[in-house]
């Protein structure tokens, strides 16, 4: 499976915020859409950083709970590790792994197309052991 296959059974939607957002519209954002980072875009398709919960968290152990009003350009994330639709989830998976990242945004030419975050990734590993099985299954079964 590839990327492309994640995001059509999950869905494209990808949060983004300004760079110009404050640290504390990045936590009200991260809560109302229930995910642990967002891509910072000035436009919604360019990926100029990403931020996660892990990066507020450090923020506010550096700085206190001051930072909620600093932009949120200052925390983000700005080397960016991005995949392609094409990407295989195998390819994602590793590289994932390696780097320890828990959130990929996905581009098609450039420009924001969703994003893929690790247990999307373990959901469809999993689906792929589970279908695995139960063709082994259905084959020993049907061999008797």
């Amino acid at each position: 499976m590839h990327v492309a296959g994640l995001l059509r059974s999950k869905g494209d939607e990808v949060a983004t915020v300004a760079p110009s957002a404050t640290v504390g519209v990045v936590v009200a954002a991260l809560a109302e859409h229930k995910v642990g980072a967002l891509v910072v875009s000035g436009d919604g398709q360019q990926v100029d950083g990403i931020v996660s919960e892990r990066d507020v968290v450090r923020a506010l152990a550096e700085q206190g709970g001051a930072v909620l009003d600093v932009e949120v350009a200052t925390i983000m994330t700005t080397k960016v590790v991005t995949c392609e639709v094409s990407t295989s989830v195998d390819e994602l998976a590793s590289l994932m792994t390696e780097g320890r990242y828990r959130h990929v945004p996905v581009v098609v030419e450039g420009a924001l197309a969703g994003i893929v975050s690790i247990g999307d990734v373990v959901k469809s590993r999993i689906k792929d052991l589970e279908d695995e099985k139960q063709t082994l299954h259905e084959y020993i079964s049907g061999g008797r």
